[in-house]
């Protein structure tokens, strides 16, 4: 096992660069030039994809006091920003219809590169769904291995606060986080169907 565990570490550590320069630098970097640019709908779909990305943070807090629920929100954030940025025909159709820039190259290279990133990132992460539903499993190693960014996290940022503070911020967020999702299913969806921009 211990073998094992040496083998993942690398292949977690990386995820974890990874989703910094896929899921932060990248996406804060296209904002500011969205909002440089005065492109509409750039600047919505980037803003629709910090409210959705924002579960990937959360499940960095919900892993400092070790809660077996982390391993599902990580999970499910996957999932939910790939479709977050396809998703809109109005953004979709934008995109597609302007002239070609190194703008719009960047933009396009980081949906697809976020997309196959999260892609994989879920299908790699399905056995680590057994650390949140089994406490034999949980108290692995290959469990508790994903646990060590975000605790070198916590000693960046949080240095003095108890991980249950931590977590409790994490877990109101993840609430917040749940509400708004319901919003957007039950009411918003049904009203604007793919269309981002509000008219």
């Amino acid at each position: 096992m211990q073998d094992e565990i040496w083998f993942i570490k690398p292949w977690v550590w990386m995820d974890y660069r990874l989703a910094v320069l896929f899921a932060v630098s990248v996406p804060l970097g296209l904002l500011i030039w969205s909002l440089v640019r005065r492109s509409e709908a750039i600047t919505r779909l980037l803003v629709i994809y910090w409210r959705v990305a924002s579960l990937l943070m959360i499940t960095v807090y919900l892993m400092i006091p070790a809660w077996p629920i982390a391993y599902v929100t990580g999970f499910i954030a996957r999932i939910l920003v790939p479709l977050a940025l396809w998703f809109w025909v109005d953004i979709n159709d934008e995109i597609e219809d302007m002239p070609g820039s190194r703008f719009k190259l960047w933009v396009t290279g980081w949906r697809w590169a976020m997309t196959i990133y999260c892609t994989l990132g879920a299908l790699v992460s399905i056995p680590t769904l057994s650390c949140a539903f089994s406490q034999v499993a949980f108290q692995q190693e290959f469990c508790q291995v994903w646990r060590e960014a975000p605790l070198l996290y916590k000693g960046w940022f949080h240095r003095n606060t108890d991980p249950g503070i931590v977590g409790f911020f994490g877990a109101v967020a993840l609430v917040v986080y749940g509400v708004y999702l319901g919003y957007f299913l039950i009411i918003r969806l049904a009203r604007q169907g793919r269309i981002a921009i509000e008219q």
